[in-house]
C-alpha cells in the first residue's frame, strides 16, 4: 500500500502525544501543512475552531459573506499553487460556500473547506442551523469527511490535504460536529497515511509516449491545445519547448491562458465559442491535435462532429475520466502533463513545418480581431489599453460575462498564474473575492480586477474586506448598465426579446469607491481613459475606474449553438 505524505516537512511530535481539543488539533494540523491564511466567518457550531485560531500564527481574513471566503481561498490557491483554506459555521454558513466549492471543483483548484456542524446528538433532528453539508457537497468535492471519531481528526486532515493537492486537484470538505471539536484527544500528526484505491498516475505509459512522438513527427499540420492542466503541473517550459521544437501553433482554453507567452508568434489565443477565428480555423485544418491538460468542454468543441475533423487527437491528462469523455481520442496518455511532455520531448526532432506555419500566420492576418471605435467608449479599447499599461507580472482577475471573454481575446499574458477566471462553472461574483485571495497570496504583484457592473454587485461587500486589510486592488468596471452577455444571448436565441437584463438604477461606482477609502473615477471617453488609467494603475491605493461603455456592443466572434467552431459569426 502506498503511503502518502512522508517527507513533507511535518515535524515528529515525539513518542508522548499532547492532549488537546480536536479544534486545537485541527489548527495544529493546518500549521503543520504550512497554512498561512484562512478565509472565513465564525458562527455557533464553528466557535471552538475559532477559539483555537486565536492562539495560532495563521492569519484569519474575516470576509463579509461565506461565498467570498470560498472564492478568496480559490484565488489564493490559483496564484500560489498552494492549498487554499476556508472556514464556515453550520447551516447557512456552510451552504453559502457551495457555489465557491463547485467553482473550485470545476476548475481543479486545491482547497480545504472546514465547516462546523451541530452536535452529534442533534444530527438528524432538524436542529437549529443543521444541514447535511457532506451530502450536499458530495457531487462537487473530490472527497469529503464527517468527523465522527475525535481521535481520527489528524489522519483525516492529512488525507484531505493529500487528496486536494495531488492527481487532479480539487476541493475537500471536513465537517466537524461541535461536540467533537470540543473533545480532548491525544494529538500526534502523522507523517504518512494510507489511501487505499487512491493512486494517481503521474507517468505516461512508455509505449503511448513513443507512439505520441511518432504521430507528432509524422504530422504536417500540428496544433497544440493547452488547458489549465499545464498551469497545475507547472509545465509551461515543456509546453514552450514542444511548440518550438515541432513548430506547432498553440491555442488555449480559458484556464490555459498564460501558460504560453501571449506575444509568441505561435500563440493563437483562445479556442471555441468566443475564441479567435484563426484558432478555430487552425484546429479545423490540423492533422494532429495535441491536447495537453484540457478536457474538451462544450464551449471549446461546440459541434463534436465538426471539431478537428481531419486530425488525429493525442490527449494528455492526469484524469483518466476526461479522456474520451467528450471527443474521441486516437491516442490517450494518462499522466502528469510535465512528466509526459518531459518524456516525449527527447524523442522529437526539430521540425519547421514551414508551409503550415505560413498558413496559420495568414489566418491570423485574415481573421484578426476587429471592432469599430466610433460612438461610445468601446470595451475592447479599454482592455487593449489596460493590456498596454499594465505591468508584465500583473495578475488579472475577471468575473463572468462579456468582459471576461474580451479580456481573454484582447489581453496577453506571459506567465502562468497571471490570469484568473471562473471557467467551468461561470460564477458571477467570483472576481472580487478571488482578487482578495490573489493579492494576499502575491502581495508584491499588482492585482487588476476586470469586472462588469452586474458582477461587482454580486459580492461588492468585499470592498470592505479589501479596505480593512489595505489591499490596493485596481478595479476596472466595464459598465454597460445591463447584464451584457445575457442580453447578447437574448439577441441571438430569443429574436431580440430582451427581458430582465437592464439595470434602471445607475450606481455611482466612483462615489462608492470613496466610501471605502479608495480612489474613484468615471470614464466615458478614450481621452479620459488615456489620462486616468495609467494614474490608476500606478497609484499605491485601491482604485475603481468606472468605464461607461457601449451598451450594444457584442462579444464577437461567436459560434452559434450547434455550429462547428469554424463557422463563427463576427
Amino acid at each position: 500500500m502506498r503511503a502518502f505524505g512522508e517527507g513533507a516537512g511535518c515535524p515528529d511530535w515525539g513518542n508522548r502525544a499532547v492532549e488537546i481539543t480536536v479544534a486545537e488539533a485541527l489548527v495544529r494540523c493546518l500549521e503543520q501543512e504550512g497554512v498561512e491564511i484562512v478565509f472565513g466567518i465564525p458562527g455557533g457550531a464553528i466557535l471552538p475552531v475559532y477559539d483555537a485560531l486565536r492562539h495560532s500564527s495563521i492569519r484569519h481574513i474575516l470576509v463579509r459573506h461565506e461565498q467570498a471566503a470560498a472564492h478568496a481561498a480559490d484565488g489564493y490557491a490559483r496564484v500560489t499553487g498552494k492549498v487554499g483554506v476556508c472556514v464556515a459555521t453550520s447551516g447557512p454558513g456552510a451552504t453559502n460556500l457551495v457555489t465557491g466549492i463547485a467553482n473550485a471543483y470545476m476548475d481543479s483548484v486545491p482547497m480545504i473547506i472546514i465547516t462546523g456542524q451541530v452536535a452529534t446528538s442533534l444530527v438528524g433532528t432538524d436542529a437549529f442551523q443543521e444541514v447535511d453539508i457532506t451530502g450536499i457537497t458530495l457531487p462537487i468535492t473530490k472527497h469529503n469527511f464527517l468527523v465522527k471519531d475525535p481521535a481520527a481528526l489528524p489522519v483525516i486532515v492529512k488525507k484531505a490535504f493529500i487528496i486536494a493537492s495531488t492527481g487532479r486537484p480539487g476541493p475537500v470538505l471536513i465537517d466537524i460536529p461541535k461536540d467533537i471539536a470540543e473533545t480532548r484527544i491525544k494529538f500526534k500528526y502523522p507523517k504518512t497515511v494510507e489511501l487505499p484505491g487512491y493512486k494517481p498516475t503521474y507517468r505516461g505509459h512508455p509505449s503511448m509516449v513513443q507512439q505520441a512522438a511518432r504521430m507528432i513527427m509524422e504530422s504536417e499540420r500540428p496544433v497544440i491545445y493547452a488547458g489549465g492542466g499545464v498551469r497545475i503541473a507547472n509545465a509551461a517550459p515543456e509546453l514552450l519547448q514542444l511548440a518550438e521544437t515541432i513548430s506547432a501553433p498553440v491555442t488555449h482554453t480559458l484556464m490555459g491562458l498564460g501558460c504560453f507567452p501571449g506575444n509568441h508568434p505561435l500563440f493563437l489565443g483562445m479556442l471555441g465559442l468566443h475564441g479567435t477565428r484563426y484558432a478555430n480555423q487552425a484546429v479545423t485544418e490540423c492533422d494532429c491535435l495535441i491536447a495537453v491538460g484540457a478536457r474538451f468542454d462544450d464551449r471549446v468543441v461546440s459541434k463534436v462532429s465538426g471539431f478537428a475533423p481531419t486530425a488525429k487527437i493525442i490527449h494528455i491528462d492526469i484524469d483518466p475520466a476526461e479522456i474520451g469523455k467528450n471527443v474521441r481520442t486516437h491516442l490517450p496518455i494518462v499522466g502528469d502533463v510535465k512528466n509526459v511532455l518531459g518524456a516525449i520531448l527527447p524523442l522529437l526532432k526539430k521540425k519547421e513545418n514551414a508551409a503550415w506555419v505560413a498558413r496559420v500566420q495568414q489566418l491570423k492576418k485574415d481573421y484578426a480581431l476587429r471592432y469599430k471605435r466610433e460612438g461610445m467608449l468601446k470595451p475592447q479599447y479599454v482592455l487593449e489599453k489596460l493590456n498596454e499599461f499594465k505591468d508584465d507580472d500583473a495578475i488579472v482577475v475577471t468575473d463572468v460575462g462579456q468582459h471576461q471573454m474580451r479580456a481573454a481575446q484582447y489581453m496577453r499574458f506571459k506567465e502562468p498564474r497571471s490570469f484568473l477566471s471562473s471557467g467551468g462553472l461561470g460564477a458571477m461574483g467570483f472576481c472580487l473575492p478571488a482578487a482578495l485571495g490573489a493579492k494576499l497570496g502575491a502581495p508584491d504583484r499588482t492585482v487588476i480586477v476586470v469586472i462588469g457592473d452586474g458582477g461587482i454587485q454580486m459580492n461588492m461587500q468585499e470592498l470592505g474586506t479589501a479596505a480593512e486589510h489595505k489591499l490596493p486592488l485596481k478595479i476596472i468596471i466595464l459598465n454597460n448598465q445591463r447584464l451584457g452577455m445575457v442580453r447578447q444571448l437574448q439577441e441571438f436565441y430569443c429574436d431580440k426579446r430582451y427581458f430582465a437584463v437592464d439595470f434602471h438604477f445607475d450606481l455611482d461606482f466612483a462615489a462608492l469607491a470613496r466610501l471605502y477609502g479608495m480612489e474613484g473615477y468615471t470614464v466615458k471617453t478614450e481621452e479620459q481613459l488615456l489620462e486616468i488609467l495609467p494614474r490608476a494603475l500606478s497609484s499605491p491605493e485601491g482604485v475603481i475606474v468606472n468605464c461607461i461603455v457601449d451598451r450594444e456592443e457584442n462579444v464577437l466572434p461567436m459560434v452559434l449553438s450547434g455550429s462547428p467552431i469554424n463557422e463563427a459569426i463576427d
